[in-house]
């Protein structure tokens, strides 16, 4: 293998991984950011009424999920590549791009939609505490926003997998 195939297949290594972590990290960071946001006013109704807890709880864990999702993206594509497992695969700079962008729906609808979510749980927080037996319209304003979120982990699986059909 001449020096220029090994730097390109390097490239790809890093590119790949580079998607995989992206997907973890920003999914996380807004999941981080949204789960944060509604357990501040999660605790706020729960220190004047306790009885809220259990529905506050619910809200507040919703923006958690896209964390959830980021991961599992950056387990399949670093299994695909093999660095989970222990036996990396050769990968061209073309096929580790390719990783790269797969990754990023989950990445940046990831993130984006963590934090939306986050706000929407806010506000159905500050519904339950005003009216606690409309908890169930409360759910469904936050659960739109993971719509979106589900629609990018659909995306970057069906990438992530289909990435490693492609011979490059």
């Amino acid at each position: 293998m001449s020096v220029t195939t090994s730097l390109m297949s390097t490239m790809g290594m890093v590119f790949a991984i580079l998607g995989a972590a992206l997907a973890a990290c920003l999914a996380g960071v807004g999941s981080a950011i949204g789960v944060g946001l509604a357990g501040q006013a999660a605790a706020g109704v729960t220190t004047e009424d306790p009885s809220k807890f259990s529905k506050t709880l619910v809200l507040q864990l919703l923006p958690g999920t896209q964390g959830i999702y980021g991961l599992l993206i950056a387990f399949i594509c670093l299994s695909q590549i093999g660095i989970i497992g222990g036996s990396p695969v050769e990968l061209s700079l073309a096929k580790g791009l390719m990783y790269f962008c797969a990754c990023l729906p989950m990445a940046i609808a990831g993130m984006i939609s963590a934090i939306h979510q986050g706000k929407a749980s806010v506000a159905s927080i500050g519904m339950v505490s005003k009216r606690p037996d409309q908890f169930g319209k409360a759910m469904i304003f936050p659960a739109m926003v993971e719509t979106y979120a589900i629609l990018a982990l659909l995306i970057s699986l069906l990438a992530v997998t289909g990435v490693s059909g492609v011979n490059i």
